[in-house]
């Protein structure tokens, strides 16, 4: 690893002016208070009250790392770790605690001083409006299964327009929509764990319907300078083998998990592949009058890419159990690569040229659309083994990583990718859902058993080094 003083005349890779070098987050995750400040109850609340032993170490949301407290402390981390922007999310059930009444006067307080304490740094801030925190009194009437909360939702969004857009320019309506719908609908791993594909195909398209509504409410605000995108984590698919079986079963698995939500977004409509296999099948969505023209009216300005890890697929080894549920798996087998370079911890592939292969796709197939990398990141367990008796974590690892990924973003912007920026996943180590505090992922530590006392990780140094270098 080259020194911390790293020059600008030794830079090897330089960055775009005016990238945006940051990290993401959301409310669930690290602020905390979840009954504190009038906030009304969201679905990790009440699964947690209901069933805590699906919770890694029993660990629920209730404190989690106390941004709510502590914001204007981390708020200073960020500047001393480089930091030129941040996207959080808005806790709709803590600024409209049942999700459709009253807005909530002191949520208002809390994000107006967030926003102001991020300017006054000089951190642009980016909002995200929906990051899998369904508050839970609209889940009781369905969620994203029904038509009201699209229209809940829909208001929802114009409130934040209207309460924080002088000030917020990057707006993003959904983080990672197809995790709701995989974890809520299909793979029991978010609330409220239901295993049926004809109610999560419905519930994805509910969620574009609510992101078009949201972008027509955005444009009547006509926000100067304003921008709105969504936050999608697009894995790229790659077949075993060039076989056509393996081909077709890649890109089955491409047009579920990531043309599902992509290609409306940008292009304001579906893959005919993708609605010809649903129809085939029997499980067209329910879509009423208008929704295909508002999808296609309302595309994004910016697109947000979060990049972890590969899929690799091929060709069923054996046919699906015709009475077992209807899965995307009908459709392929995952595949593990011999060789492959992984992370033990979370047991994910790492393999850093896919966010390359993204950006690439992104130029060629969807008009080169102004995008960023919005999440990218590797989670450690037990990074308290790394802690010098000075008290700071030594985490080689994770600079490796994210130096290795940001080589390729930077071979993607040599051959034209439109990428403004790279935000990590994330600022400090957070709750992560069911996981709790299992993986670390910041480039500030969180200590736990020290009142949740933050300190700088080596990463933040070197992190901070490359955002004024813009490069390293």
């Amino acid at each position: 690893m080259k020194t911390m003083q790293e020059t600008e005349q030794h830079l090897q890779f330089r960055f775009p002016e005016g990238f945006w070098w940051g990290s993401a987050t959301s409310a669930t995750q690290i602020e905390g208070a979840a009954r504190e400040g009038g906030k009304g109850l969201n679905i990790w609340d009440y699964w947690y009250e209901k069933e805590p032993h699906r919770f890694f170490d029993g660990v629920g949301p209730e404190i989690t790392s106390d941004f709510y407290h502590r914001y204007k402390e981390d708020i200073q981390l960020m500047k001393e770790t480089g930091h030129n922007s941040f996207r959080f999310s808005v806790s709709w059930s803590r600024l409209i605690p049942d999700g459709t009444g009253e807005v909530n006067e002191e949520a208002i307080r809390f994000y107006n001083d967030v926003i102001n304490e991020l300017l006054a740094c000089d951190i642009e801030p980016f909002v995200n409006l929906y990051h899998f925190d369904m508050p839970l009194s609209l889940q009781q009437i369905g969620g994203w299964e029904s038509r009201e909360v699209i229209d809940a939702y829909a208001r929802y969004a114009k409130i934040c327009f209207e309460l924080f857009g002088d000030r917020v320019k990057k707006w993003f309506t959904h983080n990672e929509p197809i995790v709701p719908v995989e974890g809520g609908y299909l793979y029991d791993f978010h609330y409220p764990n239901i295993v049926d594909f004809r109610r999560a195909v419905q519930v994805a398209y509910h969620t574009i319907v609510a992101h078009a509504k949201a972008i027509r409410v955005f444009r009547s605000c006509q926000i100067k300078d304003g921008k709105i995108g969504i936050i999608l984590n697009l894995t790229p698919s790659y077949p075993r083998s060039q076989h056509p079986a393996d081909v077709k079963a890649a890109h089955i698995a491409d047009l579920f998990f990531n043309r599902s939500f992509l290609d409306p977004a940008v292009k304001g409509e579906y893959p005919k592949e993708l609605v010809a296999l649903l129809k085939e099948y029997g499980y067209l969505p329910t879509i009423e009058a208008g929704d295909l023209e508002l999808i296609k009216e309302n595309t994004i300005d910016i697109l947000g890419i979060n990049y972890y890890q590969p899929r690799r697929v091929k060709a069923k080894e054996h046919l699906p159990n015709p009475h077992a549920p209807f899965m995307p798996e009908w459709f392929f087998d995952y595949y593990a690569m011999p060789g492959r370079k992984m992370n033990p911890y979370r047991g994910w592939e790492i393999y850093e040229k896919g966010v390359y292969d993204i950006l690439m796709n992104i130029k060629e197939n969807y008009r080169n659309i102004e995008c960023f990398i919005s999440e990218n990141g590797m989670g450690v367990e037990g990074e308290e083994r790394f802690r010098d008796e000075a008290g700071m974590i030594h985490d080689d690892y994770r600079i490796e990583f994210i130096r290795e990924h940001l080589k390729w973003v930077h071979q993607a912007i040599q051959e034209g990718a439109n990428v403004k920026g790279y935000h990590l996943w994330t600022f400090m180590d957070n709750w992560s859902w069911t996981n709790a505090y299992k993986n670390r992922y910041g480039l500030v530590s969180v200590n736990l058993d020290k009142n949740r006392e933050r300190t700088i990780k080596k990463s933040g140094y070197w992190f901070k080094i490359v955002a004024q270098n813009n490069g390293f």
